[in-house]
């Protein structure tokens, strides 16, 4: 096989390399396009469909194309954060895959010149339940969960939220998504681009190894019976020596040491060289020589490749070197100028005196090949899935106890404790509510009265059965889930996990599911800030179910008026925002609780209703009239009330509740999902403010 063919490249995207350059790369040179251009790092299935998601609005600061969005919350305040995948390598080592998941998104938002505040983690397994089969399911998600825990607690940045979601189709092939926030001044905002003909570039952090080399075109690849093999390609983490970067690279930050900053994450340094040389039109130059490394005889293709972790790339000018060099020896961290700016535009990579690589950046990034999207129609299972009279073979019940306690039994559904209690998310004494208090985390802004509420939201089967309604429930349900909080949305990030782009079927989900998540965005006014798309998610053949996964950020700008999920008063009213749903009950928890079936008729989404029921229930909480909300989602409201009595406070650990007689079933009432739907308690003196 052609060298260009095993790092990823095709024949044709070579023959445009060589054009581009007017001759033949070397060895590194090949290395360095086959990251660049790597579907991981080059979207270039995604980039054009990307472009249509609208990106701005009154409180975006920084959108799309850095390393994480920022949004401002007033009082000279912002927010940055960021979802990114670790799909592939938490796959073949499920505890280092996703440790460094951790690592690499905690980067990207300190990258912006903000404190990492707290992580998030949607994750997707297989089915746990079983023989063998489900061994190696039960193996990878202990790991993943171990390997979150272990690098999140030994950095001191909070876990605060996340989901969990089983599948038959995530079986080998996890869904690791993490998502980070950061708190910083407005002022502090810092850029990753390497401005300034002469300034000084500078490596931060941990010696460079040979662990990760080739991880970007390793996650543009499917995974086969061969996958151990690419162990190599998952990087080791480091979190105290992450730690010591934190705090290096805020003092220097503070300090206005810094002209730009940049995280070394997928393809290391040539991808951190290339964008912020390119983002500033500037030509940027390296010496690998000065590269402090870990393993000895490692070669200019290796440097360039690795993707060793906790390691920062920095540009500063000369007269401010010293001082960055001081802070770095405080904190006990390697500061090596490795390189300068220069202003012809050339990406130049030195070697004990001869030239190694010599390529324009623009053509490691801006030349990437980018392909026209497709168009092709629904695949044909959507139809066979499509089925309409879905209960016609399930009788109505008399008593709804045992289906009931069988859909709080579903992994997914029931408690996370045993997840959520390996992560300490009180670290950092910002997190006012964490997991299985609210719908959303809620993180206090210190030294104002403002809060944050985050929340994920990821819908894979639904997706599956619709690709436009999976993306669009998920942006409403996330947004709901910040609402009922107390807050208001300002912008959403995404993970779009997929397979095979080139498969004509799960580009038509890919499509489908973005133009959801646009529609459901413009909708509700809640931007997008940036995010990641994850393709190739399948083993041996089978893919994942198309997984839109969904951060929404919002503000509450007041802490009195925050709002848990479980009831805090006794003899309070229950109200539901939205209607009772209809009879559409395909993909619900309560059709695979009775008949282990994947189909039917979903529920329709109204954006406007949708819209509607979360202004209502903000300005509910913002008058203080409710005392606790909660979204309805899956298992719909018997599941949304069971729920809302685990999370009360004693004395209020019931719920009763009369429901009116619609001439319909009553089991599509109670475990209908359809969404625009919230349930909020009252204070009955406080109704006839309510319901005016």
């Amino acid at each position: 096989m052609s060298p260009w063919r095993e790092m990823g490249l095709t024949d044709a995207e070579y023959e445009k390399i060589t054009g581009l350059l007017g001759r033949e790369p070397n060895i590194t040179e090949l290395g360095m396009f086959a990251v660049l251009w790597s579907e991981h790092c080059a979207y270039k299935h995604s980039r054009q469909l990307l472009k249509t998601l609208p990106t701005s609005g009154p409180a975006i600061l920084v959108g799309p194309g850095e390393n994480a969005g920022v949004v401002d919350i007033g009082e000279e305040m912002a927010v940055a954060f960021r979802i990114e995948s670790h799909n592939h390598p938490s796959a073949i080592e499920p505890f280092q895959g996703a440790a460094t998941g951790i690592g690499g998104i905690v980067r990207d938002v300190l990258a912006m010149g903000a404190r990492p505040v707290a992580l998030l983690d949607p994750l997707h397994f297989g089915e746990l339940a079983g023989g063998p089969a489900a061994e190696r399911d039960r193996y990878l998600f202990a790991g993943v969960v171990a390997g979150i825990s272990a690098y999140g607690n030994c950095l001191g940045v909070p876990t605060v939220g996340g989901e969990l979601h089983f599948a038959a189709s995530y079986a080998g092939n996890p869904l690791v998504n993490v998502m980070c926030v950061g708190f910083l001044p407005k002022a502090r905002l810092t850029r990753a681009t390497a401005a300034g003909e002469g300034n000084l570039v500078y490596l931060l952090g941990s010696a460079t190894g040979r662990d990760g080399i080739h991880g970007a075109t390793f996650a543009s690849a499917v995974l086969d019976e061969r996958a151990e093999e690419k162990r190599p390609s998952v990087q080791v983490g480091d979190p105290f020596m992450e730690k010591l970067l934190i705090e290096a690279c805020l003092e220097l930050v503070e300090d206005g040491c810094l002209v730009g900053l940049q995280d070394l994450g997928a393809a290391g340094l040539t991808s951190s060289a290339a964008e912020m040389a390119t983002r500033a039109g500037t030509g940027i130059e390296l010496d690998l020589s000065r590269v402090p490394r870990r393993e000895a005889g490692m070669t200019p293709y290796e440097m360039m490749l690795s993707e060793s972790q906790e390691r920062m790339l920095a540009v500063v000018e000369p007269d401010k070197a010293p001082r960055l060099e001081a802070v770095c020896r405080r904190w006990g961290l390697a500061a090596t100028n490795v390189g300068r700016v220069t202003g012809d535009g050339m990406f130049r990579v030195f070697d004990e005196g001869r030239v190694a690589a010599e390529i324009p950046a623009r053509l490691l990034t801006e030349e990437a090949p980018s392909y026209p999207p497709a168009d092709p129609p629904p695949p044909p299972y959507l139809e066979d899935l499509s089925w309409e009279d879905h209960l016609a073979d399930l009788e109505d019940l008399a008593d709804y106890t045992g289906v009931l306690r069988d859909i709080l039994a579903m992994p997914g559904i029931c408690s996370p404790d045993w997840v959520a209690g390996q992560y300490d998310y009180q670290v950092g004494a910002n997190t006012v509510f964490g997991p299985g208090q609210a719908d959303a985390a809620v993180l206090r802004v210190k030294g104002t009265g403002k809060a944050v509420a985050v929340a994920t939201e990821g819908r894979g089967l639904t997706a599956y059965l619709d690709p436009w309604m999976g993306a669009a429930v998920a942006v409403a349900e996330a947004a709901r889930k910040v609402t009922v909080t107390g807050g208001r949305p300002l912008g959403l990030t995404n993970c779009l996990n997929f397979s095979n782009p080139e498969d004509p079927a799960v580009f038509y989900q890919f499509r489908e599911a973005v133009r959801g998540l646009g529609d459901a965005a413009r909708a509700l006014e809640v931007p997008v800030t940036g995010g990641n798309v994850s393709f190739y998610n399948e083993r041996d053949g089978v893919a994942v179910y198309p997984t839109p996964v969904v951060g929404v950020l919002g503000v509450v700008e007041d802490l009195a008026h925050i709002t848990p999920m479980g009831f805090r008063r006794a003899g309070d009213l229950i109200v539901l925002l939205g209607g009772l749903g209809g009879g559409e009950m395909g993909g619900s928890a309560y059709l695979r609780a009775r008949r282990d079936r994947i189909g039917g008729r979903l529920p329709p989404l109204d954006l406007v209703e949708e819209r509607l029921v979360q202004e209502a229930c903000r300005n509910l909480i913002r008058l203080g009239l409710a005392t606790s909300a909660h979204d309805l989602s899956e298992g719909g409201l018997a599941v949304a009330l069971a729920e809302m009595c685990f999370a009360a406070r004693e004395g209020a650990r019931g719920a009763s509740v009369d429901l009116p007689a619609l001439g319909g079933r009553l089991d599509t009432i109670l475990f209908n999902e359809a969404p625009a739907r919230i349930l909020v308690a009252i204070r009955p003196d406080d109704w006839p403010v309510a319901a005016a």
